[in-house]
């Protein structure tokens, strides 16, 4: 990657976390962007005493950035239903219509359209819509532009990369001396090849110099590149076994739909750091909008914005994965072996020098209640003290797969294609009728318009390292039709809690947003139970998500809670959830929880507000629609938790709801005993077609109940070094 300026994340500006343009494209009329501007005003807190105040504390907002985003990002069904209603609300007629008697009036004109009607009435109207149950669509209309409208507020920067609304809320960009590289320091510098920024002739160029084979396909339009070994995704399933690959001498080329970055690229800003690095700039959800879905889309996928545990493999899962699964492999010394070195190779320490706040309430709050408390391994130094790792660690610190695997890699000869996207795989049939199909390669396409070419890459063995959610509907439109394919799919559905501790409390230092995300965990077992029921973690939420998130109650309430933002402990219970769902078309997700799911997360969300009331809140709450809450200074604790339950999502008819969310998928392309278990067998080689194999947290066969990365680099070494092995072995 060229460094010829400031590079995007690096960028502050109104515009810098969406698409450079001259103009607004959204499409929303002018009275369509007048209503919005009303409801706009309506949903942000004044951050001030004064909660009539009507002129907006960040000047920088602007109702049309809210629209813009609004088209990118939400779902067709929602971005259908907030275009209808702000249509609607346009007009007086149509805002009689939605609103009621509240926009009449006795003087002329008698009936106000919304954006005539004063802050307070707006404000209660809005309030009234999002409890409905009758009227969902305009539930899900204020629940839409909730999230997006404070998610712009509060992460919207000026050309210094900063929010006037971060001052109130006591929130600020760690400041990190930064030193430039020259290009060749960059350590996947000879390897990549980024073909935004280049033209065909150039890419041709640049695939002959780094040792490929390219031919020319005039009739076909395409690029065809040989190599030995194509993989799809550079996460942790990719990037180990393009490492292992590579270093058995195959000649190695990864496919990766992000861009490539080093800590001196990294802003620590969360607007432009979650569009450029995760799937659908970090808003992606579940087709009934109730799980929100982080993940990675960049070089080094997850493991470049994960929060930085290592745990490996409870001895639990892998004795029901090899029983009750049928997969010796996770029962072998082959696999235990692969921990040991993954854990080795991403520099896992065992100790933390220095915990941020929020797990020092977690820990204070366990020891308080004579409960158990565990630190987290992480793939970095004992005194790596930073809290804004999920959006790229700017110290360099956090060793993800872009700097450790896939530099091995490199070094031994991989090339990485990066803004290049698998279109399919490309299939033959075998030598007869009963014979099973067998995979030559992949076509893509690069992300450039100046490249008009496919390329088609050619490979003695092809393997999908694209992730949980995007594997599936890759072999789907590979014309695979293996029953467990893009099912089986696991989130770990997460719920929050928070608790406000005063800057009175002095003995718990530092601020909600500051050192490691994850150093400490609770794990929440039966008596008579090895294995653990839900587990409780510290959440990284910066202002903008953790406003999206909160609940909206009214605009003095949302002042409240983002005027104590910076002392706010958020912690989640995550359990291994039973339940299950389906990811077959790219971005289209279903996903149900089970019973036994939503009483694991009642205890889990029970046990985590006992350790923030133990550890000193002076109030804490829930994530429920309503603003569940209690000031703990006036007791009835036991029938506040009580009253705390795993609600439905936001389009359940109950009158309160939630959102979930989930940063770890897995389980989509299952291994399996056979074809009727599984959509690979244990070698991570697809049952119906040969030489395609399955190298992510898809194969793993159900939910591993911990943060995943350990078990799959560990299961992404052994089909890589197996695969290996039957590559020289057929080579001889």
């Amino acid at each position: 990657m060229k460094e010829e300026g400031p590079h995007p994340l690096l960028k502050g500006g109104r515009r810098s976390w969406k698409e450079e343009s001259s103009s607004y494209n959204h499409g929303f009329s002018p009275s369509q962007i007048q209503s919005l501007a009303a409801i706009c005003q309506a949903l942000i807190p004044p951050l001030s005493d004064d909660a009539n105040i009507q002129d907006s504390p960040n000047p920088l907002f602007n109702s049309d950035e809210v629209a813009e985003l609004m088209v990118k990002r939400a779902m067709p069904k929602g971005l259908l239903i907030v275009s209808l209603v702000l249509k609607f609300l346009s007009s007086r007629v149509g805002t009689l219509l939605l609103c009621g008697w509240i926009c009449l009036d006795w003087k002329w004109p008698f009936v106000h359209s919304f954006s005539e009607l004063s802050l307070k009435k707006r404000e209660a109207i809005l309030q009234k819509w999002s409890r409905a149950t009758l009227l969902l669509p305009l539930r899900i209309a204020v629940m839409s532009l909730k999230i997006i409208t404070l998610f712009v507020f509060f992460s919207l920067t000026d050309e210094n990369s900063y929010n006037p609304a971060w001052k109130a809320i006591g929130y600020e960009v760690e400041a990190i001396e930064r030193r430039r590289r020259h290009e060749e320091e960059r350590p996947l510098a000879k390897g990549i090849i980024d073909t935004m920024n280049i033209d065909e002739t150039s890419l041709k160029e640049s695939l002959i110099q780094k040792g490929l084979v390219v031919v020319e396909d005039p009739n076909e339009h395409v690029y065809k590149i040989k190599c030995d070994v194509v993989i799809v995704g550079s996460g942790s399933g990719g990037g180990v076994a393009a490492a292992v690959l590579a270093k058995s001498g195959k000649k190695v080329v990864v496919l990766e739909k992000g861009h490539y970055f080093v800590p001196e690229d990294y802003s620590g800003l969360e607007g432009p750091s979650l569009s450029e690095l995760y799937e659908s700039g970090g808003m992606l959800t579940t087709e009934d909008g109730k799980i929100l879905v982080m993940a990675g889309t960049t070089v080094g996928g997850g493991s470049s914005i994960n929060w930085s545990a290592c745990i490996r493999t409870p001895d639990y899962i892998l004795k029901e994965w090899s029983k009750e699964n049928k997969i010796p492999l996770f029962s072998s010394h082959e696999y235990r072996s692969a921990m040991d070195h993954v854990c080795e190779r991403i520099g896992v320490t065992e100790s933390c020098t220095e915990e941020g706040f929020q797990n020092q309430v977690l820990k204070t709050g366990c020891e308080n209640l004579g409960l158990k408390v565990e630190p987290v391994p992480r793939n970095s130094s004992a005194d790596h003290y930073c809290g804004s790792c999920c959006y790229g660690c700017r110290r360099g610190d956090k060793k993800g797969t872009e700097s450790t695997w896939l530099v091995d890699a490199v070094n031994n000869g991989a090339v990485i294609l990066t803004g290049c996207k698998a279109e399919r795989f490309v299939l033959v049939r075998g030598g007869d009728e009963t014979s099973r199909k067998r995979c030559v390669g992949v076509i893509a396409t690069a992300e450039s318009k100046k490249i008009g070419r496919k390329l088609r890459i050619e490979a003695k063995a092809t393997v999908s390292a694209c992730g949980s959610l995007l594997t599936p509907p890759l072999l789907v439109a590979s014309g695979l039709e293996n029953m467990h394919i893009g099912r089986n799919l696991h989130l770990h559905p997460v719920s929050f809690v928070w608790g406000y501790f005063p800057e009175s409390q002095v003995e718990l230092k530092g601020k909600s947003f500051e050192g490691g995300i994850i150093t400490s965990i609770h794990k929440v077992r039966n008596e008579e139970e090895s294995s653990a029921r839900v587990i409780v973690e510290a959440a990284a939420l910066g202002p903008a998500s953790f406003a999206s998130l909160i609940p909206w109650v009214s605009r003095h309430n949302m002042n409240e809670r983002m005027a104590r933002y910076a002392r706010t402990a958020v912690l989640f219970a995550l359990p291994r959830d039973e339940g299950s769902g389906c990811v077959i078309k790219q971005g289209r997700i279903r996903y149900r929880l089970s019973e036994m799911d939503k009483e694991n997360l009642k205890t889990g969300l029970r046990r985590a507000l006992r350790i923030l009331i133990a550890a000193g809140a002076a109030e804490v709450g829930t994530f429920r629609s309503d603003g569940q809450k209690m000031r703990c200074k006036d007791g009835g604790v036991e029938e506040f938790l009580d009253s705390v339950t795993a609600v439905g999502g936001p389009m359940s008819r109950s009158e309160q709801w939630t959102m979930y969310c989930s940063a770890h998928q897995m389980s989509s392309c299952r291994m399996g005993g056979s074809k009727e278990d599984g959509a690979v067998d244990e070698n991570g080689e697809c049952w119906e077609v040969k030489g395609l194999f399955v190298c992510d947290g898809s194969v793993l066969p159900t939910a591993v109940g911990v943060n995943p990365m350990i078990t799959i680099q560990s299961t992404a070494y052994c089909i890589a070094s197996r695969l290996a092995h039957s590559l020289n072995l057929h080579s001889n």
